[in-house]
């Protein structure tokens, strides 16, 4: 299973490609799409759906998992990351991805089991879990790779669920 993990953003998304086979994952590709500040809002969310697209195309994930929107004291931020949201989901939508959502809570639950984990303890638990060199920067990398294993643990136990349990 091929899972893509996206931090939606207007001046940068994260992303994170995982392969899970059977309960291991492995980082595929990680990077991030980055958009300039003097640029129309407009012009910037197309960049990040053309980006989108084109990661849909090359990796063809089974599952898109996306941060759900967390709002913060910033209106305009939330209101950008929101569109910013819009175009990942369309992008994703109209290359027949499935799109799943995870809190920022939910999200530090899966990768470190306690869901008011400081940041560094949620890309230290990254790093760690898939055998990367260093944390991943910038920042929001890190934050797409931990939603992409949530999506990961999450399916896995779903699937458990659905094949009658664990065997003991």
């Amino acid at each position: 299973m091929k899972i893509m993990g996206i931090d939606p953003g207007i001046a940068i998304v994260g992303y994170g490609v995982l392969h899970r086979q059977g309960n291991r994952l492995k980082a595929v590709e990680y990077g991030s799409i980055q958009t300039e500040a003097g640029l129309a809002t407009a012009t910037r969310l197309k960049q990040i759906y053309d980006a989108c697209g084109e990661l849909f195309q090359k990796h063809r994930p089974d599952v898109v998992a996306i941060e759900k929107l967390f709002f913060n004291r910033n209106v305009t931020t939330a209101f950008t990351v929101g569109q910013a949201r819009g175009v990942i989901m369309l992008a994703a939508e109209e290359a027949g991805v499935p799109i799943t959502e995870y809190t920022p809570l939910q999200v530090k639950m899966a990768v470190v089991g306690y869901g008011q984990a400081e940041k560094r303890q949620v890309q230290e638990m990254v790093r760690m879990l898939l055998s990367l060199p260093e944390i991943p920067k910038p920042d929001d990398v890190a934050d797409a790779l931990a939603i992409a294993i949530c999506e990961g643990h999450s399916s896995m136990f779903v699937n458990r669920l659905r094949q009658g349990g664990w065997k003991r």
